[in-house]
């Protein structure tokens, strides 16, 4: 493909992306109506657990909803990244499958030994085997549209995830989410669009400012309690989207070792940078960890940035960071004139693992 076709592909690409993003109130309100129209067996009420199974980005959702319902939710939440659900998982457990594809084998294997142990079960995903697993076992499930993720990837599915996992842990009466928050989370999506939107110059859009000085890093990201799992979430679309390393740790966890091992290799302190998502609505104890933090950062050599959320709630704040973090995704992918949609290495995996 010559340069200028490329180009026009890669401006196609950016486009749907950031279509994508502008389109994540409407994939919350989305899910969140359509689930809370699905009639779910009493018994399902009836659960002292919750085990689901997904992966990479279809698993995004759930780690946002477990880390930011921890302190409201009635029961555990467990997130299974393997082809295994847990040998506890029982007649209490509420078993959710989720695969934005409908097609992840870790999923589809989890599900076939839920079924087998005949425990409650619902399945979310877009279609696939899952959805015909589903049909077959006449189990419970959310069959997304996804008219709003032009996109396609799940990782940009957040939307969905977000308002269908909401939903069916309110139907379910696991934890009270109120139609007040959800109006109020849209509301927060779309200033933040506004704030964070490539119409507005860099002096006054914080994403783009974050994003230049992102760029050429391998990026570190710190958070604690209600928004670790959207800062997973973030890590995960710098993978995928922004083609950069980057990994998470969590305050105050990382105060226990991870600070003792920032004096070798030397040469990292070039390339390494650390973004810091603080908050007002931590733990008091947890807030004052963070400065003593940048501290140690900053005696060792190391640069740094820090965001606050604007927003006055946990929801909010969280939905708040979603909409940064992908915009930052967005606008270092291309910065580095890369394709955000494409995985090669994640596809290149998956096709020679089908060949054993």
């Amino acid at each position: 493909m010559n340069n200028k076709n490329r180009n026009k592909n890669l401006d196609k690409k950016y486009k749907i992306f950031l279509d994508t993003i502008k389109l994540y109130p409407d994939q919350l309100k989305q899910a969140w109506d359509e689930v809370n129209r699905i009639e779910f067996p009493d018994e399902f009420k009836y659960i002292d657990k919750v085990v689901i199974s997904a992966m990479g980005g279809s698993a995004l959702g759930a780690r946002i909803i477990d880390s930011l319902l921890i302190n409201r939710i009635r029961v555990p939440v467990e997130i299974f990244n393997q082809y295994h659900i847990p040998n506890y998982a029982d007649e209490k457990t509420l078993f959710i499958a989720y695969s934005y594809s409908g097609n992840t084998e870790e999923t589809i294997n989890s599900l076939n030994e839920a079924i087998s142990k005949e425990i409650k079960t619902i399945v979310v995903s877009t279609g696939g085997k899952l959805e015909e697993i589903a049909k077959n076992h006449k189990l419970i499930s959310y069959t997304i549209n996804p008219y709003n993720n032009p996109s396609k990837q799940p990782r940009m599915g957040l939307g969905y995830a977000i308002g269908a996992i909401f939903a069916i842990f309110s139907k379910l009466s696991l934890v009270n989410i109120f139609d007040e928050e959800i109006e109020s989370a849209l509301v927060t999506m779309q200033k933040a669009i506004s704030n964070f939107d490539e119409d507005v110059e860099l002096h006054d859009n914080l994403a783009k400012k974050y994003a230049d000085n992102l760029k050429n890093k391998a990026i570190i990201i710190i958070s604690s309690e209600h928004l670790s799992g959207i800062c997973h979430a973030f890590k995960n679309q710098l993978n995928e989207n922004a083609k950069t390393f980057a990994d998470l740790f969590e305050i105050p966890e990382l105060n226990h070792h991870f600070m003792e091992g920032l004096g070798y290799p030397k040469k990292i302190k070039d390339t390494l940078l650390f973004i810091f998502f603080t908050s007002n609505l931590y733990t008091d104890k947890v807030q004052r960890r963070y400065p003593i933090t940048w501290d140690v950062i900053k005696q060792n050599g190391f640069d740094y940035s820090v965001y606050s959320p604007f927003s006055n709630t946990k929801i909010d704040q969280v939905i708040e960071v979603l909409i940064f973090a992908s915009f930052i995704t967005y606008y270092i992918s291309k910065s580095y004139h890369i394709d955000p949609e494409t995985i090669p290495w994640v596809d290149y995996f998956k096709k020679e693992l089908a060949k054993i």
